[in-house]
C-alpha cells in the first residue's frame, strides 16, 4: 500500500468533520470556504452525482478545481464506473476520493489507480482512497479491499437526495466495521456521512468514528462558522472523554 502523506494529515486532526459543500450557497461559494477556514474545519466534502449511481446530478472537476482553499477536498464519488474519470478529480485537486464498490465492476483496480495517482496540491503526498457502503450494502464487501484503503465511509442514508433522516441500524454497522478493521490489524480511519445534524451529532461521536460528514446542519441559514466549531468541539469532547483514564475508585493522591 503506498505511503500518503495526506492520510498522516488526518490521522493528526480526528476526530473531525468534513463539511459537505453542496448545502451551502454556491453563488457565493468562495466566501462560504473562507467561512470554513475560519471554523476550524480542516476537510471540504464535494459530493458528486453523475444522475445514473445516484438519482440526482451534481458538480464535477471543474467545479473542483475552482475551489481555491487550504483545506483538503474531501470528493465522494457516487457515478457508475469511476476507473477513467479518476484521473480528471485528482487533477482537479482532489486530497481524498471515497468511491463505492456497488458502483464499479472492478473497485480493486480503481483502488489500485488511486494508488497510483500523484497529490498536484502537494506530489510529496499521496490520495486517501476510500471506500462508501450504502446502507443496504453487506459490509463484508470491504474484507478483500483492506489492504488498498485508508477510509471506510458508512452512509447513514440512501445516496441521492438531502433531508433524510438517520437510519438507526447504522450504529450497529459502525461497529462491526470497526471489528473488521481491529482484525485486520490496519489503521484505516471509520467515517460516518447522512442525516447527522446538532441533535445526533454527539450520539454518532460516541461510537468512536473518526470523521463526520454534515452539510445542513453547517450551512442552515444561520451561523456557520459557529455551527461548524460546535461539531467539531462535541466530537472533540467525546474523544477525550472515551480515552481518559478510568479513575472510578482511585485513592485520592
Amino acid at each position: 500500500m503506498p505511503d500518503t502523506g495526506t492520510l498522516n494529515l488526518l490521522l493528526e486532526i480526528v476526530p473531525t468533520i468534513s463539511i459537505g459543500m453542496l448545502t451551502s450557497n454556491l453563488l457565493s461559494l468562495g466566501n462560504e470556504v473562507v467561512l470554513l477556514e475560519r471554523s476550524g474545519a480542516k476537510l471540504l466534502h464535494v459530493d458528486v452525482m453523475d444522475g445514473c449511481f445516484c438519482p440526482s446530478m451534481t458538480v464535477g472537476p471543474p467545479l473542483l478545481k475552482a475551489i481555491r482553499t487550504p483545506l483538503l477536498k474531501d470528493v465522494h464519488l457516487m457515478i457508475s464506473e469511476p476507473l477513467n474519470k479518476l484521473d480528471d478529480f485528482v487533477a482537479a485537486g482532489a486530497d481524498i476520493v471515497t468511491v463505492h464498490p456497488e458502483a464499479s465492476s472492478h473497485v480493486h483496480r480503481v483502488l489500485q489507480r488511486l494508488g497510483t495517482l500523484k497529490n498536484v496540491n502537494d506530489e510529496k503526498r499521496g490520495i486517501v482512497r476510500g471506500v462508501a457502503l450504502n446502507p443496504g450494502t453487506p459490509l463484508e464487501v470491504i474484507e478483500p479491499l483492506l489492504d488498498e484503503i485508508d477510509l471506510v465511509l458508512i452512509l447513514a442514508v440512501n445516496p441521492g437526495w438531502g433531508g433524510q433522516k438517520f437510519i438507526p441500524a447504522t450504529f450497529r454497522r459502525i461497529a462491526r466495521v470497526q471489528r473488521l478493521i481491529a482484525d485486520a490489524s490496519r489503521r484505516i480511519l471509520v467515517g460516518v456521512d447522512g442525516g447527522i445534524n446538532k441533535e445526533n451529532v454527539r450520539t454518532v461521536a460516541e461510537t468512536g468514528a473518526d470523521l463526520i460528514v454534515m452539510g445542513s446542519a453547517v450551512f442552515d441559514g444561520n451561523d456557520a462558522v459557529a455551527n461548524a466549531r460546535f461539531m467539531l468541539e462535541t466530537m472533540t469532547r467525546c474523544r477525550e472523554r472515551a480515552t481518559a483514564p478510568d479513575t472510578a475508585g482511585a485513592l485520592p493522591s
